[in-house]
């Protein structure tokens, strides 16, 4: 592999997202991160924390000259967030591989918009639960950790693309505490790469969202906050609630509770659940919502 030749086709993004955005508090309003080129049109992929409810995104090559883009699609399934470049961005397209072949041990390289690259391996692939209603089958864990994870690249030991970086994070091994990255896989892009570009969404109903923020202890589902106006507030979630069953069925562990909220029907959906709450039982319903619909949307350029 040719790494100078791959990080040509990695870029710097930063974007700028209003005061007012529903996700401001959480992420700021400015956000910086990378983006891989994927098209020779200039479509770029990221991670797509960067780019939620941004009204302004510039995507920066390695030569310094930056380009204006335009944030059209953000998955909250998967992550992934999409930018078109709206000028010549002139940068070659980095080329997809195959992730699923992508095997504990194997050699990768972490790269990032302004140059720098971390050589590392795969130290896991298995399900990743996150704390803000997020849940993948299989990610990729890879160490050592890369300083600027966000929107970089994973490439194999052939040049192509496995990945996109999403998280720092640690892992305990052999009693030692590791700082590793989480990836989320480039196959998961594949089957709705279409739906994003032609709708600038997968095309199904949206899953029920809560908007509670989640960790899992000791396999219980501890509630560690509730997004200001969001269906959890509504109902009355609070601070410190544990969540231990879902309709009639108990809960087992943070992924096991997303899985049964979102089985329970499309976002609108009202989801009772019975909670722990200062050592008392309690059932709430929690009428659920499109998360989407809390944010604001991109305006064409």
């Amino acid at each position: 592999m040719n790494i100078d030749t791959v990080l040509r086709s990695i870029v710097a993004l930063r974007a700028s997202v209003p005061e007012d955005a529903f996700t401001a508090s959480a992420l700021g309003t400015e956000r910086e991160g990378s983006g891989v080129v994927i098209r020779e049109n200039g479509l770029v992929l990221t991670i797509g924390y960067l780019i939620t409810e941004a009204t302004e995104v510039w995507l920066t090559r390695h030569d310094g000259k930056v380009i204006p883009a335009h944030p059209f699609a953000y998955d909250q399934e998967t992550g992934f967030g999409l930018v078109q470049a709206l000028g010549d961005l002139d940068v070659p397209a980095l080329q997809f591989g195959d992730s699923t072949k992508a095997d504990v041990g194997d050699d990768v390289v972490l790269a990032d918009g302004i140059g720098q690259f971390v050589e590392a391996n795969i130290v896991a692939r298995q399900e990743f639960a996150g704390y803000w209603e997020y849940l993948l089958d299989e990610a990729i864990f890879t160490a050592p950790a890369h300083p600027s994870w966000g929107g970089a690249a994973l490439i194999g030991s052939d040049g192509k693309l496995l990945g996109i970086g999403s998280l720092r994070l640690q892992m305990v091994q052999n009693q030692e505490v590791a700082d590793i990255n989480m990836v989320v896989p480039i196959n998961l892009l594949l089957p709705i790469l279409d739906d994003l570009l032609n709708r600038g969404q997968i095309d199904k109903p949206p899953r029920p969202w809560l908007g509670a923020f989640s960790a899992e202890s000791n396999g219980e589902v501890v509630v560690m906050s509730v997004a200001e106006g969001s269906p959890a507030a509504q109902a009355g979630l609070r601070q410190g609630d544990v969540i231990s069953e879902i309709r009639d069925g108990e809960v087992d562990g943070l992924a096991d509770f997303y899985r049964k909220v979102w089985k329970s029907g499309p976002a609108g959906a009202e989801i009772p659940m019975r909670i722990l709450r200062d050592g008392r039982e309690a059932w709430l319903r929690v009428k659920s919502a499109d998360r989407n619909s809390f944010l604001k949307k991109p305006q064409l350029q």
